[in-house]
């Protein structure tokens, strides 16, 4: 038995890969079929009884099916992906730079947290605002990658996405404490 290889060289772009188009506002429904029938394809127990070569290739095609997948399934992943993949490399470690308006919001809602860790209506409401500001930091995103090509504003708008989203997660345990 031989492995069906989906297409190799598109390895070093996941797009291409799962024939998906290149775009932040990404077919999820589409890639969820795609990613499906490429294991089905090279799940390793499919290709138990083949030769050494053949099992590697499989595993190695599966692997990289699960990280592609992975990537282009989280959006924060796939907008940083898709900066990658135009030459914008979001210094994720190093540039921490954020405007003086969005440094502003989140020392609001640090104070907000923490002055009413234990009102969980307030704690709500707050979630609900954060919820809506990581939607429209999405539809920003969309616009920057999708429509304007400016993958650098998009860089700047992933990273205030990942602070967002880790101030999410502790509001999040901070309702789950009080429910």
């Amino acid at each position: 038995m031989s492995v069906v290889v989906v297409n190799p060289s598109a390895s070093d772009d996941y797009f291409r890969f799962f024939g998906v188009e290149q775009k932040f506002n990404l077919d999820l429904p589409a890639l969820d079929q795609a990613y499906l029938a490429i294991q089905k394809e090279v799940h390793p127990d499919r290709h138990a009884r083949g030769s050494d070569t053949e099992q590697r290739l499989a595993m190695q095609m599966a692997t990289l099916a699960n990280t592609a997948f992975q990537t282009l399934k989280n959006p924060i992943q796939r907008g940083l992906y898709l900066c990658q993949l135009h030459g914008v490399d979001a210094r994720l470690e190093t540039n921490t730079a954020m405007p003086a308006a969005f440094l502003m919001k989140q020392m609001e809602w640090r104070e907000s947290l923490e002055d009413q860790d234990e009102d969980l209506g307030a704690l709500e409401a707050l979630a609900e605002e954060v919820d809506q500001s990581k939607r429209n930091t999405l539809v920003e995103i969309t616009q920057a990658i999708d429509g304007a090509k400016n993958f650098e504003r998009a860089a700047e708008l992933l990273r205030g996405l990942l602070f967002i989203d880790k101030f999410a997660l502790e509001l999040d345990d901070a309702i789950s404490a009080l429910v």
